[in-house]
């Protein structure tokens, strides 16, 4: 649909100058004779944006303006003043103008202030709609987990999320980084400002700068006019730099001055334009490793590592696929208008056995592909791409073990070839962590988190066994169905 502005001035030869001089961005034009229907005309049709008069009988511009300070979704208004009538023109946007124009006005200059104030319409909006998305999606867009690996994610998360420090993200690609951005985002003071994801990985050399700064008309071939860059968009909110190792020496140098003084130019332009952003920066990169082969600024890495959060990957995680896939599952089954609800425990087994090179990204779309093929409401172990299988046994020295028996079928694998400062005694006991954990795990799993059945089918008193999972950290609660 196109944009709707209404135009309120007392003045018709105004009104249909405005209309004409809008007529070249195909917007839905409305009008309004003064202040007072103006107020009508917005509770009525709703308009994207406002132009209006200051000068105006009933109700003038000002009193317009507070007038709609006080109301939901209120459109954004540009204000018309005479010539000369700046200090009036500092008023308004006290009050909430969210731009002005001194008569007498170039079009150009016009049509841009327009182009601005709805692409911030636009952008407000897709940010509410994706709010609202992850919402009906009943934490599909949630971090999840209960186990260890995650809790100083947490920490620092919740450490950082009330300041405007910036952050840098690690981990592996699908571990969630932008996830993580968006929550530090949500909690934070800028939360109702804009959250701006850039991808500097996706975007060719020669376009990334004018993506994040901005450009004049003619700046360069094919510039046919003003584009607003992200870090103008993100005025006010957070701008989220996603594969920041990716991008160019040239641009880093362009980065780091902005981080550093709070100001830049547009491309081929000379105005220099401030901005309030906080940024938050990921990458799967070894950036340290990065710096010494020349191909990332090192002052550029301690202006965006202030605060560091490393994500663990997923196989270092296991604990945390059960609840995953739980989660996936009734996402994708709403999505998808299916009854999936049954995860057979061999299956289960081998999702939490696998070792996930695309972490929670590759698991998400594992658990989507089954919901879409499955026939029953039970999630089949055909439906699992045959290539997502646990790892091979190290060492043929293995003994079947019978679930059924109340044992379980895994490999005593001999030990690995082990660091030199390790002693053989630590060793061995981190292997028989291992074992027991990995054991036990299943165990729980087979009988769907019951510690009762369990400990009756490996011989242990119940209490022992709720000992010995305290040690080793295993949550039962989160192999329940």
């Amino acid at each position: 649909m196109n944009p709707k502005i209404l135009i309120v001035d007392d003045e018709p030869a105004a009104r249909h100058g405005l209309r004409r001089a809008l007529d070249a961005l195909r917007c839905e034009i409305v009008e309004a004779a003064d202040g007072a229907a103006a107020l009508e005309e917005v509770e009525r049709s709703g308009p994207d944006l406002l132009i209006c008069d200051i000068q105006m009988p009933k109700l003038d511009g000002l009193a317009l303006l507070k007038a709609l300070a006080g109301k939901q979704n209120a459109p954004p208004v540009i204000v018309i003043t005479a010539h000369g009538s700046e200090r009036i023109a500092v008023e308004a946007m006290k009050a909430g103008a969210y731009d002005y124009l001194s008569k007498p006005y170039e079009v150009d200059e016009l049509r841009c202030a327009v182009q601005k104030a709805l692409e911030a319409v636009r952008l407000r909006r897709e940010n509410e709609r994706l709010r609202a998305e992850l919402r009906q999606r009943s934490g599909f867009g949630v971090m999840l987990s209960r186990g260890r690996g995650m809790e100083r994610v947490y920490d620092l998360i919740g450490k950082v999320a009330g300041t405007d420090a910036t952050v840098l993200i690690c981990g592996e690609s699908g571990t969630g980084k932008e996830l993580v951005a968006r929550t530090i985002h949500a909690q934070g003071p800028r939360k109702d400002g804009p959250f701006i994801a850039v991808n500097a990985a996706a975007l060719p050399s020669e376009l990334i700068e004018s993506e994040l700064f901005g450009h004049e008309k003619g700046a360069f071939t094919g510039a046919a006019g003003r584009r607003v860059g992200k870090f103008e968009l993100a005025h006010g909110g957070t701008l989220f730099l996603d594969e920041i190792g990716d991008m160019g020496l040239e641009t880093q140098a362009k980065v780091l001055r902005i981080l550093q003084e709070r100001r830049f130019e547009r491309l081929g332009g000379a105005e220099t334009i401030s901005v309030d952003v906080r940024v938050i920066s990921a990458t799967n990169k070894d950036l340290p490793s990065e710096i010494a082969a020349g191909r990332f600024r090192e002052d550029l890495y301690y202006r965006l590592k202030v605060v560091d959060i490393p994500l663990p990957p997923l196989r270092e995680r296991p604990e945390d696929i059960p609840l995953l896939v739980g989660h996936f599952l009734e996402g994708f089954c709403h999505r998808h208008r299916k009854a999936v609800s049954e995860v057979p425990p061999e299956v289960m087994r081998r999702l939490t056995d696998y070792r996930w090179p695309g972490n929670v990204r590759e698991l998400m779309n594992v658990i989507e592909r089954a919901v879409v093929l499955s026939d029953s409401p039970v999630l089949r172990k055909d439906l699992i791409p045959p290539d997502v299988q646990p790892p091979a046994p190290q060492s043929p020295d293995s003994a079947p073990l019978d679930v059924a028996q109340g044992k379980l079928s895994t490999q005593h694998s001999a030990l690995s070839v082990w660091q030199e400062d390790v002693s053989f005694q630590d060793a061995k006991r981190q292997a028989v962590q291992s074992f027991e954990t990995a054991f036990l795990r299943a165990a729980l799993g087979h009988h769907a988190g019951n510690v009762n059945r369990t400990a009756l089918a490996l011989g242990l008193k119940r209490q022992a066994l709720q000992q010995k999972l305290k040690e080793l950290g295993i949550d039962p609660d989160i192999y329940r169905r």
